[in-house]
């Protein structure tokens, strides 16, 4: 009896018949872009550290995520990590904790005394002028500094951190991290000058020799209200608040203390004051879902006794008192007022409701605009004056510090390229992976790791810090929680699926690659790819 053709082929006989020729599409491996890399500000390659982290190598996920962010320990702690919104995983169980790893490892580096450097770069001769030693200005240093440029820091204040330490209480940010991180930045020859308030940015650059100069000043001047007042009524603004708690005159605004605003200073500066021993009342125009503050950090406040009068706005402070408007929204949404008033019993008002920068320094500058009290630069962070760059607070952006940071990098590199006479090109970013490219099959469900809080009793009357952070093993499994969306990890489904032996191995690092004389074109390959890093693409003719 004669067998059907395809039972009669020897073993390895599809090589010989060359199935290639039956293929209309080709598969094809490609790198695409993690949803996490293209949410963060910072710009970090956050799938590419956690890749070593979730190995056990915490020295090099630390060297990898300190190419674009010298600051894990601080940013593991203050960074609204939106990343983790963009995470893929969030649509299987929970969003990878990437914020968590990232202070594990910045935390890890202080205990090990790991140090910020890289590969020796020749020193170019330039110098750079950067003016604030905050998030944004100290970033720019370091970017410049390894880039081989000689930078010069001018800060106002006595001490490093700019708003990092005279916006965000000690809860939330302790000062030996942030000194330890500031300090690693100077270590790699930044010359940091303190109390140097610059006047006159020409006259500054002139004296010095600068080259080139990033202005990094941050909002520090807060913004005030009309609020009809008598005489002996104490009005002070939040950022005021929060500068003095750095000193060891502690403000004095009584056991009553209301905070007009609903932002996160507003927060900050309620849950400093209660700890101080006051009963703090946050007093805000619209209702919690409209206010500028993150919800988590609204809950915590609530759960650490801060009251909160919502729909509510402030017409006349006296010495002891306030009167209160009652507001109701109307039918689009926007707070109205009522015409309805209550008493509410007040030592003092803290002013929470913004602020600003003081722009003095940039008096005289020919070409230079402001608008709407920021400076406008180019998609390079220049201003309309050659070789003056401004990021952070200075520029029209998000004020936060992952934003600022990102800026001190992307000036850095502008900065590098104009004093060479070029302009910086960011190199082009990769198709995004979608969750649609993944294949959720092989990944099994792991909830996200929560991080330790402290106690309600403590956190109500000390400055301990609030939230801990993972153990080795805690960070370990996080870092495991990693989908590696649109990039190759070598788990082997390709080569282990193709009907025609047409995947080859390029060894342990190097992936794989096709042979496109045996690969069919069938797409199995994409199907089961975990991770997304193959496409279907029509056949070359």
């Amino acid at each position: 009896m004669e067998k059907p053709f395809a039972i009669t082929l020897d073993p390895g006989s599809s090589l010989a018949n060359r199935t290639g020729s039956w293929r209309t599409s080709r598969p094809v491996y490609l790198d695409r872009l993690p949803p996490c890399n293209q949410q963060c500000p910072a710009g970090e390659d956050i799938q590419g550290w956690l890749f070593h982290a979730e190995s056990g190598d915490y020295e090099s996920a630390f060297r990898h995520l300190t190419k674009d962010n010298p600051f894990p320990a601080i940013m593991g702690r203050v960074c609204y990590h939106s990343c983790e919104n963009a995470c893929n995983r969030g649509k299987i169980d929970e969003p990878v904790g990437i914020n968590s790893v990232e202070r594990f490892l910045g935390d890890e580096a202080l205990k090990r005394g790991w140090k910020l450097g890289g590969e020796a770069v020749p020193d170019t001769g330039k110098s750079v002028l950067v003016v604030g030693a905050g998030p944004s200005g100290m970033s720019a240093a370091y970017h410049l500094r390894r880039l081989g440029h000689r930078v010069t820091v001018y800060e106002a204040g006595p001490l490093l951190g700019g708003m990092m330490r005279f916006g965000i209480p000690k809860y939330r940010l302790p000062r030996d991290v942030l000194d330890a991180e500031m300090q690693r930045i100077v270590d790699l020859g930044v010359d940091v000058r303190l109390n140097s308030k610059v006047e006159n940015i020409l006259e500054t650059m002139a004296a010095g020799g600068f080259d080139a100069a990033f202005l990094a000043v941050g909002a520090h001047i807060g913004k005030r209200a009309m609020i009809p007042s008598g005489d002996a009524a104490k009005i002070v603004d939040a950022i005021s608040v929060l500068r003095s708690m750095e000193g060891e005159d502690k403000p004095m605004l009584g056991r009553r203390v209301v905070v007009y605003g609903g932002g996160n200073t507003a927060v900050d500066v309620a849950r400093t004051v209660k700890r101080m021993g006051a009963e703090p009342i946050i007093v805000y125009r619209r209702t919690r879902d409209k206010a500028p503050a993150h919800d988590f950090e609204i809950e915590e406040a609530l759960e650490e006794g801060v009251m909160i009068k919502w729909l509510s706005t402030i017409k006349q402070a006296d010495d002891s008192s306030l009167l209160i408007e009652k507001m109701a929204l109307d039918d689009k949404g926007f707070p109205q007022p009522t015409g309805e008033f209550e008493t509410l019993e007040a030592d003092s008002v803290v002013l929470a409701l913004g602020q600003d920068v003081d722009l003095g320094l940039l008096n005289g500058v020919p070409g230079l605009a402001v608008k709407d009290g920021v400076v406008q630069v180019g998609s390079d962070l220049m201003t309309g004056h050659p070789g003056i760059f401004a990021g952070g607070d200075m520029v029209p952006a998000d004020r936060n510090v992952t934003v600022a940071i990102g800026h001190g990098k992307k000036a850095a590199r502008s900065i590098d390229a104009w004093l060479r006479g070029q302009k910086y090109a960011p190199p082009p970013k990769h198709e995004v992976a979608v969750f649609e490219n993944l294949n959720t099959w092989y990944y099994a469900d792991a909830p996200k790791t929560v991080r330790p809080m402290l106690d309600i009793i403590r956190r109500q009357s000390t400055f301990d810090e609030v939230q801990g952070g993972l153990d080795e093993s805690t960070a370990l499994f996080e870092a495991r929680r990693c989908l590696s969306c649109g990039n190759c990890f070598e788990c082997d489904n390709c080569y282990g699926v193709c009907p025609d032996n047409a995947v080859i191995k390029l060894g342990p690092g190097k992936r794989f690659q096709f042979n496109y004389d045996y690969c069919k074109g069938c797409g199995v390959c994409v199907a089961e790819c975990p991770c997304g890093a193959i496409k279907m693409v029509p056949e070359e003719i």
